[in-house]
């Protein structure tokens, strides 16, 4: 049983070590930028529809008073 889960933690080290492509320091903050300033655009358009929303039921049930 020992064996088995040692050759796994060998095998995933083998894989991560000499078959996986990293992405270099650039490429990487290149990529948390994009993501970063799409979290915000994102943020910003569900924050503005709901003001809208909030707005119409105000105006809708505030018309009832």
């Amino acid at each position: 049983m020992k064996l088995g889960i040692l050759t796994n933690i060998q095998e995933a080290y083998d894989e991560l070590r000499y078959k996986t492509s990293w992405p270099t320091g650039t490429q990487l903050i290149k990529s948390a930028l994009i993501v970063m300033v799409a979290s915000v655009i994102i943020s910003i358009i569900i924050f503005i529809m709901d003001q809208l929303v909030d707005n119409l039921m105000h105006f809708i049930y505030g018309l009832g008073r």
